[in-house]
């Protein structure tokens, strides 16, 4: 290499060397401009605020307050949550920056050319905008900027809690949290009544507390129910401001049923006062009408179906499982599916006819004395009778009179001051069933195969004694 070509090389690396350095003394300049700050940015009180919007993704949602009342801008019948509203102001009562970067020069490095979001705020004559850029990873912190000259990182992330959308700010209806239903009505599929009686005599069960026409209802049943309700999350709208036309859309014009509970609300403090829920209940009518079409003779239908709480305006969507659900509730989805519904420890004594031969088991002693016999002899271990026997459950219900032969029959004693015994009859039906006869009324059908396991059982006693 000649002489001017070493010194050409020589100067361009002097060049780069004197670039690089000067753009580091720039960049040691810029990061120098990057202060700890602490210092509270803007100060709004809540209750002075009368707009709020946002932009982000496209999409702006604006809200004004008028008389006290926080309103949609784009459609005024929409129910605003100002709780929700109070929340998304909260931060600016006292919005505090972690650092502040002065003499800004460059915007677009810190997101803030083409913010993600802007949030405009208007209380009184003041108007105030801040713009949301990119999230420093290094910081765990949003750079915003309220258009004084300064960038600013902020703790709290403005951008994920205004990433919302209007379903988000809607004021859904609260159902009343009802304790110690007093009353259950059904109109529409059903059509009928439940009150809540304590200490009945018009069930030998002592958990019975439910009935309907004087029947009694199941206890667990029942409150499965109720929780169910209870439990019910009105949130997905299809409609917030319904039309007598929505109505007849979504079934709700003559809706399939209308449940109304009577009860006490819960109440942390004070005396708890009786309340009333109402719920119109529809299956989707279009979805329900191609259903219907497609499935089989006595195939439960299933489709997502709406609910409106008495006269509010709001339609809630809700899905297949629940409207089925809030549906099942004929007198036999809620009676008793156990053929004996009495204790087993109420009972003292059971006589048994079986293929001609009669059998009588009794006990002995009280309490946790109690001890069962057959004959006189060694107490029976009677756990697989117990189970067997109150094993037994309905699969469906049934009227029809028995024309086959008795399998099994049964005559249980009470020690039970609402009735002294009960009779179980069970008859053989086809196959897989036996029909089952509660004190001369057919009631339901049971598995046969239920029934041998009580037949085996009896057997079990019977011929280990003789």
């Amino acid at each position: 290499m000649n002489r001017y070509k070493k010194l050409g090389f020589l100067f361009g690396v002097l060049l780069v060397l004197t670039v690089v350095t000067i753009a580091a003394g720039k960049y040691k300049s810029h990061k120098e401009e990057i202060r700890e700050s602490g210092r509270t940015i803007m100060e709004i009180a809540g209750d002075s605020v009368d707009m709020l919007s946002w932009d982000r993704e496209g999409k702006t949602l604006t809200f004004n307050k008028s008389d006290e009342a926080w309103k949609y801008a784009d459609d005024e019948n929409f129910p605003v949550n100002a709780e929700k509203i109070a929340d998304l102001l909260a931060p600016f009562q006292k919005l505090t920056a972690a650092f502040v970067i002065d003499n800004v020069k460059d915007y677009g490095q810190y997101g803030l050319e083409k913010p993600e979001g802007v949030i405009r705020i208007k209380a009184g004559d003041s108007s105030y905008e801040v713009k949301l850029g990119a999230f420093s990873k290094m910081d765990s912190q949003r750079y915003l900027s309220i258009g004084d000259g300064r960038v600013y990182l902020v703790k709290e992330d403005l951008l994920k809690k205004y990433s919302l959308e209007l379903g988000d700010i809607i004021q859904n209806d609260t159902l009343p949290s009802l304790t110690e239903v007093s009353e259950l009505t059904f109109s529409g599929t059903e059509n009928y009544s439940v009150t809540r009686e304590e200490n009945s005599t018009k069930s030998y069960c002592a958990d019975d507390v439910y009935f309907t026409e004087g029947k009694p209802l199941d206890t667990k049943a029942v409150k499965k129910y109720l929780d169910l309700i209870g439990s019910l999350k009105l949130t997905d709208y299809a409609s917030y401001h319904v039309s007598e036309e929505e109505l007849k859309t979504f079934g709700l014009e003559e809706p399939e049923l209308t449940l109304t509970a009577v009860g006490k609300e819960k109440k942390e403090t004070g005396k708890a006062k009786e309340k009333q829920l109402i719920l119109h209940i529809s299956r989707d009518p279009g979805e329900l009408a191609s259903a219907q079409k497609k499935a089989k003779e006595g195939e439960e239908v299933k489709v997502p179906g709406y609910i409106r709480a008495g006269d509010s305006r709001i339609v809630y969507r809700v899905s297949e499982d629940i409207v089925s659900a809030l549906m099942a509730v004929s007198y036999d989805d809620l009676r008793h599916k156990e053929v004996l519904t009495a204790a087993f420890g109420d009972i003292n004594q059971i006589d048994v006819s079986l293929d001609g031969n009669s059998y009588r088991l009794f006990t002995k002693g009280t309490g946790s004395r109690k001890e069962w016999h057959y004959k006189e002899g060694d107490k029976l271990e009677i756990e697989p009778l117990q189970k067997a026997l109150t094993g037994l459950q309905a699969v469906s219900f049934t009227s029809e009179k028995p024309v086959e032969k008795e399998e099994l029959g049964m005559t249980v004693h009470l020690d039970n001051k609402n009735r002294s015994e009960v009779s179980i009859r069970l008859y053989r039906y086809d196959g897989e069933r036996c029909l089952a006869v509660i004190n001369g009324e057919s009631v339901s059908f049971v598995s046969r195969s239920s029934v041998i396991s009580l037949v085996e059982s009896v057997y079990a006693i019977v011929l280990k004694k003789d």
